[in-house]
């Protein structure tokens, strides 16, 4: 497959411009896709590198400035991704500061579809010693330093590699590939996660996928085959009785979290016999159009389910979170076992796949796939929050 380098720190390539079509690699192709990429200029966006990739059917933003996260996205005319107050992004990591407000100034450039939060932690702020960690880690504000687009006329896929290291703490390499397929309705993200110390490396990533209209509105519904629900405070103990339902927009909402074990079946994949294949759909009301993710267990074990039904203008979102713990305080999640250790050199891989469903059929057969899934158990739904997902104070 040709490979066309974008950006390579340690051979001084950056490229600005640049643009592959469809017919530059077929005469004649089936279905006419592009991979373009522009330097953004102007606000705080200024200087920002943005990946726009058109398969012939899916659109999706890739943000190399901003950790390889995807901005946003659409099939065929339906939106993906969300109306955040962050209007003028997206916004080039140099003009957010991850400590402000206590810790949460990570919100301040948050618009994506696709966040990545890690790599050395992630979860609420917290004070660990005199050292106070962030809301949601680094990695999402890190630069990549390496990109190259690699295309056939069969594929075609953005690579990028991302560090978040510095000395006397954490040294991990994400490499990720964001593929797709000429007119699929699919994308895939795909990242593995390496250790570049000769000492072990803690390491945590959640997937923060955020969708918004047409997919979230008034009666939109969350599926997923769960096996444990927990509401995560009292203030999502107040929703808990529709916690798989939406609301109207609502000026002045209090966001709702709840935490979910998943129930999977074995299937290929890249966690061989240990393989356990999940997904999580959100549709609209009438159950016509929808987005499911589809992942693996093995690799991402907890799922989160956000809830920040907002006013238009404030943020009307939900978040689709599978991950390798729970958004609690990391020592909290490593008391628990739920942190990677990487060893000297070892990898974590993880793969998430979202797919857009445009047809009542194309909901009604993921609705039987989570329904087949869910005839292994009877979803424990706790009144309140309880350990090991949430601590007792």
């Amino acid at each position: 497959m040709p490979t066309y380098p974008l950006t390579d720190t340690a051979n001084d390539i950056q490229v600005d411009q640049f643009a592959l079509h469809a017919r530059d690699l077929q005469e004649s192709p089936d279905v006419s896709w592009s991979v373009t990429k522009r330097t953004l200029r102007g606000g705080r966006r200024e200087g920002v590198d943005l990946i726009e990739v058109d398969n012939g059917a899916l659109t999706f933003s890739i943000v190399p400035t901003r950790g390889m996260g995807l901005w946003k996205g659409s099939y065929r005319g339906l939106a993906l991704g969300w109306d955040s107050p962050v209007t003028d992004g997206p916004v080039n990591p140099a003009f957010v500061n991850l400590m402000n407000w206590g810790g949460l100034g990570w919100l301040e450039g948050f618009d994506e579809l696709l966040a990545r939060c890690g790599l050395g932690n992630n979860g609420a702020p917290y004070v660990e010693g005199s050292t106070t960690y962030g809301l949601h880690g680094k990695v999402a504000n890190i630069p990549a330093h390496y990109v190259a687009v690699h295309a056939d006329p069969g594929a075609i896929a953005v690579e990028g590699h991302v560090d978040e290291s510095h000395l006397f703490s954490t040294q991990v390499r994400m490499v990720t590939t964001v593929s797709t397929a000429p007119g699929s309705t699919a994308l895939t993200v795909r990242d593995e996660f390496r250790n570049m110390s000769d000492l072990p490396q803690d390491m945590q990533i959640l997937y923060h996928w955020n969708f918004g209209p047409p997919f979230l509105g008034a009666g939109s519904r969350f599926a997923a085959p769960a096996k444990t629900v927990v509401p995560r405070n009292a203030r999502a103990v107040e929703g808990l009785a529709r916690f798989d339902v939406y609301e109207a927009p609502e000026p002045g909402f209090a966001e709702q979290v709840y935490f979910y074990e998943l129930l999977g079946a074995p299937g290929a994949g890249l966690g061989g016999p240990d393989t356990r294949r999940t997904l999580a759909l959100l549709r609209d009301r009438d159950g016509d159009k929808g987005v499911v993710l589809r992942f693996d267990l093995a690799q991402l074990p907890a799922f989160t389910l956000w809830k920040n039904t907002g006013g238009l203008k404030s943020g009307y979102v939900t978040g689709l979170e599978p991950g390798t713990n729970y958004p609690n305080p990391k020592p909290f999640e490593k008391e628990r076992g739920r942190v990677v250790t990487l060893p000297p050199g070892g990898t974590h891989v993880a793969e998430t796949t979202l797919e857009v469903l445009s047809t009542r059929a194309a909901v009604a057969a993921v609705e039987a796939e989570i329904a087949e899934l869910q005839k292994q158990g009877t979803p424990v739904v706790h009144k309140g929050p309880v350990e090991p997902f949430v601590g007792q104070g």
